[in-house]
């Protein structure tokens, strides 16, 4: 999936009713949302700002950046 051929109308909708996942780990409180959204497109954002605009990763983006984090190649120096 490329992300510049999205229609942006389309995805704005999905956004608008997408359930939104958070680690049962969270509390519900500042975490990192998740929305998997049709067309293999993944929404990411945080849960302090909801009203800005999410992060669009395709699935091989977001297996990716998960699959970083599990490895522990994101962590600071």
């Amino acid at each position: 999936m490329n992300k510049r051929a999205l229609d942006l109308d389309r995805v704005e909708t999905q956004l608008r009713d997408a359930r939104w996942h958070i680690s049962s780990l969270s509390g519900g409180t500042n975490c990192v949302q998740v929305a998997f959204l049709d067309r293999g497109i993944v929404a990411l954002r945080d849960s302090k700002n909801p009203h800005k605009a999410p992060h669009l990763f395709t699935d091989a983006e977001y297996d990716a950046f998960t699959g970083g984090i599990e490895r522990g190649e994101l962590r600071r120096p």
